[in-house]
């Protein structure tokens, strides 16, 4: 069974870019996962952010993010990141990877059996 972790959050100003990675805890690959990005501000719903399928090649975004974040397979690393550029501060949240064994590039977060325990991205105005 995967156990998801997700690293690479932090402070950065507006305009900034962060990387945050997504991986299983034993260093095994995600190769057999289609795997989602949400976040959660404080006081808000958790939200799609980003999805990627199995092949890497077929990805899905919110609007709110879309030009602007960028999630990948890294099969070097054994990761799925998410690149994001030109950050704001209401992408200020918690951000989470999950994971569906096979399947798509999945928005809903209903259809995600696995979950990292969320990487916290601040953006200072």
């Amino acid at each position: 069974q995967v156990q998801l972790i997700e690293s690479g959050g932090g402070l950065v100003q507006t305009g900034g870019s962060l990387r945050v990675s997504c991986a299983d805890s034993s260093g095994r690959p995600l190769v057999t996962y289609s795997v989602g990005w949400f976040r959660q501000a404080p006081g808000k719903e958790r939200e799609f952010i980003a999805s990627i399928d199995l092949s890497g090649r077929n990805t899905r975004y919110a609007d709110s993010v879309k030009g602007r974040f960028t999630i990948s397979r890294q099969n070097a690393k054994n990761t799925v990141d998410l690149q994001m550029n030109s950050l704001k501060p209401e992408d200020t949240a918690v951000y989470y990877c999950a994971g569906v064994l096979f399947g798509g590039a999945q928005i809903s977060s209903s259809l995600y059996s696995y979950w990292g325990p969320g990487t916290q991205v601040t953006v200072s105005s």
